[in-house]
């Protein structure tokens, strides 16, 4: 699994027009499963995600995270991440899980962010053509890998 997560001061995703999902300040957080996730990782993932002390403090230091701040989470799909551009010019996208196998790791990990951070988590929709629109705080955006 792989996260691109951004402090955001707004995000939104939007399908066929109609907003699906939309946060004041928080983490945006674009997810890419490979078909070897497990739930341990998804677990992981999720507690590193809600637990990431990147938000700042009363002294402008980095030592908060988003549930310390009351902030919000928005999770959209993105096989993308996954892709292999090292050689040619066409990325392959062979390391991403396919479909049937992305979708329920998908919802299974929105579910355990939900529980892990307390609120509900607003989502794209799997699968769709989506525009995710963004204010970047920082800018910070953070990429994170599932442990091996």
């Amino acid at each position: 699994m792989r996260l691109v997560i951004q402090r955001v001061s707004q995000a939104q995703v939007t399908v066929d027009g109609q907003v699906t999902g939309q946060i004041g300040p928080g983490l945006l957080a674009l997810a890419g499963f490979a078909p070897t996730d497990t739930t341990a990782a998804l677990t992981w993932m999720c507690r590193k995600l809600v637990q990431l002390r990147i938000f700042g403090d009363e002294n402008g230091q980095m030592n908060r995270s988003v549930s310390d701040t009351g902030g919000e989470i928005l999770v959209v799909s993105q096989f993308t991440l996954l892709a292999d551009a090292r050689k040619g010019n066409r990325p392959s996208y062979i390391g991403a899980a396919p479909p049937p196998v992305a979708e329920p790791l998908y919802e299974q990990f929105v579910a355990l962010v939900a529980a892990e951070l307390g609120k509900p988590v607003p989502t794209g929709i799997f699968g769709a053509d989506m525009q995710v629109s963004l204010l970047n705080d920082g800018p910070v955006t953070i990429v994170l890998d599932s442990p091996a």
